[in-house]
């Protein structure tokens, strides 16, 4: 093996060992990247270098806080389900993603007859009404920013958390 097919094998063996010593989570103390390189013999500067590069060709998506909405009081959880033409979906969709109380936005296919949403926008509320007044301002303003755009919503109340949890590889 040349010097740098042994390199890469290298830096595949460690990335691979960095994802599988944070994948249940960065550890909950002031340094988490020095404490992850502390448990895999290498420097934190070794391992920042290797989750950017990560990050950068997409083997690792995102790296972010997943909070408990429920143990911080947000306990009504609602998904607001939209029919948008279309032709305007895109801008709708990047208009009500960018509201601050939106956590995630995206555009999934309808699957007709039964089911004719496409644009799913997630809230977070203290109570069932408080997370209806935000689907409302949501409504008004596709309303007035896109006319004729939307044919119908709903919304759908989480009874608990379903998923908090990414893809797990063995070790």
């Amino acid at each position: 093996m040349t010097g740098s097919a042994a390199a890469l094998a290298e830096f595949v063996e460690l990335d691979r060992r960095i994802v599988l010593a944070t994948q249940g989570g960065l550890p909950l103390v002031p340094r988490p990247y020095a404490a992850v390189a502390e448990t895999l013999g290498v420097g934190e500067p070794l391992v920042r270098a290797r989750m950017a590069a990560m990050l950068e060709d997409g083997r690792i998506r995102r790296i972010g806080a997943v909070p408990n909405h429920y143990a911080i009081g947000y306990t009504a959880n609602g998904m607001s389900v939209w029919e948008i033409d279309d032709a305007a979906i895109d801008a709708v969709g990047e208009r009500v993603g960018g509201l601050s109380f939106v956590t995630h936005c995206y555009r999934r296919p309808r699957h007709l007859p039964d089911w004719p949403y496409n644009l799913f926008a997630m809230v977070h509320a203290g109570s069932r009404e408080a997370a209806l007044e935000r689907v409302q301002e949501i409504a008004a303003l596709i309303e007035h920013e896109f006319p004729a755009a939307c044919r119908q919503h709903d919304v759908l109340f989480s009874a608990g958390i379903l998923k908090k949890t990414g893809l797990r590889i063995g070790g």
